[in-house]
């Protein structure tokens, strides 16, 4: 019996650890935060809490490639690091250009073209699942993580629930953040600015694409 107990705590204490690592780690600004603050602020809140979604059903990706040992593979190789960041780097700049090509409008002007577009909840939950799964920093913070709190016998139902804690407490954060960008107040101060906000935000991605693709392991 005592030994089932301290078995256990093992493994809530690396669960506790975790969990702490996990939320400085989504607190500090990164591609992910970008782009749900450009999705609260231009589509709303069902858009920016669909990709918040996404962002969380990729954090799945990354403990599995660190549970199984794949993510040794990628750390240990420069040449696949590389190719990851560089897409990464590609797709934020990619964004981060379109949101620049944004013609100058008036206030309403600019409300009627985002009504227009209605951006699919498919593309939605894409941007965040994508920006999340080619992001390196999320690929170096797993496997740091994992090489360090997690060890090789860990049971599969720990590392399961490892996987889904994280998932969801990821997607709780990006939504709480959706919500709060997304009311009417915040949302119309930000949309009388129209195309400045996509400007700025698309300076910030290419920014967020530079430092990426500068990044090492």
């Amino acid at each position: 019996m005592f030994d089932a107990v301290s078995f256990n705590s093992l493994f809530f204490s690396q669960l506790f650890i975790l969990a702490a690592a996990h939320f400085f780690a989504l607190a500090s600004p990164g591609p992910d935060l970008a782009v749900v603050v450009k999705q609260s602020i231009r589509y709303g809140k069902r858009n920016a809490i669909i990709t918040s979604i996404g962002i969380g059903s990729a954090i799945l990706v990354h403990v599995a490639y660190s549970a199984v040992g794949i993510g040794l593979l990628i750390k240990n190789s420069p040449l696949l690091f590389d190719i990851l960041k560089y897409a990464c780097a590609a797709y934020l700049a990619f964004i981060g250009y379109k949101s620049l090509r944004v013609k100058a409008s008036e206030p309403e002007q600019f409300n009627q073209q985002v009504r227009a577009e209605e951006q699919s909840g498919r593309k939605a939950f894409g941007l965040g699942f994508i920006t999340n799964v080619l992001n390196p920093k999320a690929t170096l913070f797993f496997l740091s993580i994992f090489s360090v709190v997690v060890s090789h016998d860990t049971p599969s139902l720990w590392l399961g629930t490892y996987a889904i804690y994280l998932s969801l407490a990821t997607m709780t954060w990006f939504c709480f953040v959706s919500l709060v960008l997304s009311k009417a107040a915040v949302r119309n101060k930000f949309l009388t600015m129209g195309h400045y906000f996509d400007w700025v935000m698309g300076v910030v991605l290419i920014g967020l694409a530079i430092k990426v693709a500068f990044s090492s392991l």
